[in-house]
C-alpha cells in the first residue's frame, strides 16, 4: 500500500461532488483518479440493480472491496456515499489522507433529482436523514473536513490544495 499522503480519499454525503472534486484535483495536482462506484458499476452493472437484486449488504462488500482495490496504488480517490459503513472500511481509510466534503444541503435536492439512487426514494427527506445519520462517521475517518456549502469548485480545490500544503 503507498505512504498515507499518496493517496487522497473523499468522503461524503451522496450528491456533494466528490467525483467532480476528485476528477479536477486529480488533474490539478497531475495524478491518477479513480471512483469506487464506477469501479463497481464497470465490474458488476448498476448501482440500483445490485440494491435490487443483491442487497444493500452485498453492495457495501462490493464496495469495500472497490475501495482496497483503489487504495492500492497512489492518487484521488472519489468514494460512494456509503462507503464508510463498514469497519473494515474504515481500517482501510487510516491508510489515507481522508478529506470530509461536508455540505449544508441546499443545493443538493437539484442533483438528487437527475439520479437513480437506490436509498432516495422520497428525495431531499431521505438524503437528510441519511446524512444526518452518517455525518459523525465521515468526521471520524477524516484527516480534515471541507466545507462545499455555496463554494465554486474551483474554491473548494483551492481550499484542499492549501489543507495538504500543495
Amino acid at each position: 500500500m503507498p505512504n498515507k499522503a499518496d493517496v487522497i480519499v473523499l468522503v461524503g454525503p451522496m450528491g456533494v461532488g466528490k467525483s467532480t472534486v476528485g476528477k479536477k484535483l486529480s488533474k490539478a495536482l497531475k495524478i491518477p483518479f479513480s471512483d469506487t462506484d464506477a469501479m463497481i458499476v464497470e465490474a458488476h452493472g448498476a448501482i440500483d440493480e445490485i440494491f435490487k437484486s443483491r442487497g444493500e449488504e452485498q453492495f457495501r462488500e462490493l464496495e469495500h472491496d472497490a475501495l482496497a482495490r483503489a487504495l492500492s496504488s497512489p492518487g484521488i480517490v472519489a468514494t460512494g456515499g456509503g462507503a464508510v459503513l463498514l469497519e473494515k472500511s474504515q481500517e482501510l481509510l487510516k491508510g489515507a489522507t481522508v478529506i470530509y466534503l461536508a455540505t449544508d444541503g441546499k443545493h443538493i435536492g437539484s442533483r438528487l433529482r437527475k439520479s437513480s439512487r437506490p436509498l432516495i426514494k422520497n428525495g431531499i427527506d431521505d438524503w437528510r436523514r441519511i446524512y444526518d445519520s452518517r455525518k459523525e462517521i465521515y468526521a471520524k475517518v477524516a484527516d480534515f473536513e471541507i466545507n462545499t456549502s455555496g463554494h465554486p469548485l474551483v474554491q473548494t480545490i483551492s481550499e484542499i490544495r492549501e489543507r495538504l500544503g500543495i
